[in-house]
């Protein structure tokens, strides 16, 4: 399983952000446009400002948090701030497909177009397998395709050894004070 095109889309929303590096690929209004662009989600021309590019990180950063939710046996409600941010992105039914298709066009079209791929990748069964890692230094967001939905980590070479490591240091250090 590789996950459907949607569920791609919102896993690479959202890794626009490296928390471990602190690197924004959002960091100016004309990212936000190109990126856009290059998925094909605005037409070339379109341009953010400044209160588009504040819209679509509350929107990643939404994701990010809802994404976390997904670890748990149940998945966490929609914060309110998310639940602002897709209000902001109005969509419309269409009967053909069915789909939903974004009201206006432009850099909010563009972001309605993800908001849509929410729905679409719930449909497609892949939403409550997009998560975060649980590296509190990384967040990185993945498709988990793991048979039994388990993975807590992006790559287990990385953040689930730093984990596990940092749990057997701690393990031993409190082995060492209790002696």
């Amino acid at each position: 399983m590789t996950g459907s095109e949607s569920a791609l889309l919102l896993r690479d929303f959202v890794n626009t952000y490296d928390v471990d590096c602190d690197i924004d690929d959002f960091a100016a209004p004309w990212d936000l446009s190109g990126w856009l662009t290059e998925r094909g989600l605005t037409p070339a021309g379109a341009r953010a400002d400044q209160s588009d590019l504040a819209l679509a990180v509350a929107f990643r950063e939404g994701l990010r948090t809802a994404m976390l939710g997904h670890h748990g046996p149940a998945a966490a409600a929609p914060s309110a701030d998310l639940d602002r941010v897709l209000a902001a992105l109005p969509l419309r039914v269409s009967l053909d497909g069915p789909a939903l298709l974004p009201l206006a066009g432009g850099v909010r079209g563009g972001l309605a177009t993800i908001a849509a791929a929410v729905m679409r990748s719930v449909a497609e069964g892949d939403w409550a397998r997009l998560k975060v890692c649980r590296e509190t230094t990384c967040r990185w967001a993945f498709l988990d395709t793991s048979k039994n939905r388990s993975r807590n980590w992006c790559s287990m070479r990385m953040c689930g050894n730093r984990t596990k490591t940092r749990a057997y240091r701690a393990r031993r250090r409190a082995t060492a004070s209790g002696t």
